[in-house]
């Protein structure tokens, strides 16, 4: 795992293991709570000592649960419980488990001396043992076998270009590969000293990759530095294992990447809590918003149908994050033929660079005004935002012809964070800017200042846009 991701991921293994424990806790209290008779008769049998009679609700075991449920999983990450999962075998798991318990036992036992704090029953924490430790079994079986599947179906490994000198390159990847680092997977190296920058333009173009890992002690410090600035200007990550490089825009930061420190230059939000928070209001919001507007979309679905002949549905190849295409859906508003007309206009675009706008876009026939002109033909879209393909806020995909047509590289940095349904551009004036500087401002804008809270604020903002149709067209 990479430095950040990995401090999150074990952060959530330990939050879900917690979870666990707490549900094994309370099924065991059950079990004692809601057979006090079976346990009367085994202990009448003298199978067990002592285990019959009643025992308190599971709020007298709070004392208990506060110590298991949290401190478990930190000491189980103390014993290495959570390092090298793909790795690992039962036995071993088991061994750690056994440890932690060893621990969590002779901190219980010292506060039932030190404090006097009473175990309510012995036999709630003897069925804790197994019904826990089978559930953290099980979670660890689930997560080994998910991660597997995602790589031997290559959609776990993230596709990174190493850069650097010869020699270099090959050992730093080698050490990635002896550190078990199988979430990353180079596809391409360049040789920085005899091959230019342009080279590692290409390639960030061509494999939609969104990160650069420098190998880079032998390399002249200028085209090093070269290197860094495109990769800036394309809203790529840069890890170095090299000194410190001079940036204008992009923030640097230490990581560590299989046990060996780097700096990285980000010029785009890095992974955080507040980024997979915003991932789940996108899954979430998408999928009420679809619900809600579910009316909508069987009205323009009929409409579509009787007003123009063809599908409901347009499908259309858009760039997403770091230029990676993907399908993107719209209500269809414009005639089958659209795609072979749209070089017959192209004298009427409206939009400098490499977008193509048109006011009265002949094309569109007339239910589709009506669907373009409420924002109507954007419903789909949440289906790619309940995908994961796109966000609820972001900047605006373009179809992949019209990004491969941006020639300033450092435009391409509104392709570093994940596509929006709605934008800056969106509620400040939307269709009425014709400027594609200007459109780029505002998502570079949005992408320096990202929040949550910018986020909030653009989606409140979209609904009177929407409502009052402005800029609209």
């Amino acid at each position: 795992m990479l430095g950040r991701k990995q401090e999150i991921n074990l952060q959530i293994n330990q939050i879900l293991d917690s979870c666990l424990i707490a549900l094994a806790f309370w099924l065991c209290h059950s079990i004692r709570y809601y057979n006090q008779e079976w346990f009367e008769a085994v202990e009448l049998a003298g199978v067990v000592g002592a285990a019959g009679g009643n025992i308190p609700p599971l709020g007298d075991f709070f004392w208990l649960m506060a110590i298991i449920v949290p401190f478990t999983p930190v000491i189980l990450e103390m014993n290495g419980y959570y390092d090298h999962v793909l790795q690992k075998t039962i036995w071993r798991s088991l061994r750690q488990m056994g440890r932690a318990l060893l621990i969590v036992g002779v901190i219980i036992g010292g506060c039932v001396v030190f404090f006097k704090w009473g175990a309510q029953s012995r036999v709630v924490l003897a069925l804790l043992v197994p019904v826990g430790g089978g559930f953290l079994l099980a979670k660890e079986a689930i997560v080994r076998r998910v991660i597997r599947s995602r790589v031997s179906a290559d959609r776990w490994c993230e596709q990174v270009l190493f850069a650097g000198g010869p020699g270099e390159m090959e050992r730093l990847a080698d050490q990635f590969d002896r550190a078990g680092e199988s979430s990353i997977r180079a596809v391409e190296m360049i040789n920085l000293a005899t091959r230019p920058v342009g080279d590692l333009v290409d390639a960030l173009h061509e494999h939609s990759v969104e990160r650069v890992i420098f190998a880079a002690g032998h390399v002249h410090f200028d085209k090093v530095q070269e290197a860094v600035s495109a990769c800036e200007a394309e809203g790529v990550e840069a890890w170095l294992s090299t000194d410190f490089i001079e940036t204008s825009i992009a923030r640097p930061n230490m990581d560590v990447l299989g046990g060996r420190l780097m700096m990285v230059f980000r010029s785009a939000p890095e992974v955080s809590w507040a980024l997979l928070l915003k991932g789940l209001i996108d899954r979430v919001g998408a999928f009420l918003l679809i619900l809600l507007t579910s009316p909508l979309w069987v009205i323009a679905y009929i409409g579509i149908k009787r007003s123009s002949p063809g599908p409901a549905f347009f499908r259309q190849r858009r760039g997403g994050k770091n230029g990676r295409p993907f399908v993107m859906f719209k209500f269809r508003t414009m005639g089958i033929d659209a795609e072979e007309r749209k070089k017959e206009l192209e004298k009427e675009n409206e939009m400098s660079g490499p977008v193509f706008k048109v006011e009265k876009d002949p094309r569109v026939f007339k239910f589709g005004d009506f669907l373009r002109r409420r924002s109507i033909d954007e419903l789909p879209q949440l289906l790619n935002v309940l995908f994961g393909q796109m966000s609820l806020v972001g900047p605006r995909p373009l179809p992949t012809d019209e990004v491969a047509r941006i020639e300033n590289t450092s435009q391409r940095r509104r392709l570093s964070m994940k596509p929006g349904l709605t934008c800056l551009w969106q509620v400040s004036g939307r269709n009425t800017i014709t400027n594609f500087d200007e459109w780029v401002e505002l998502d570079l804008k949005y992408i320096d200042n990202w929040s949550i809270w910018l986020d909030i604020k653009i989606l409140f903002l979209t609904i009177p846009a929407v409502l009052l149709r402005r800029g609209a067209k």
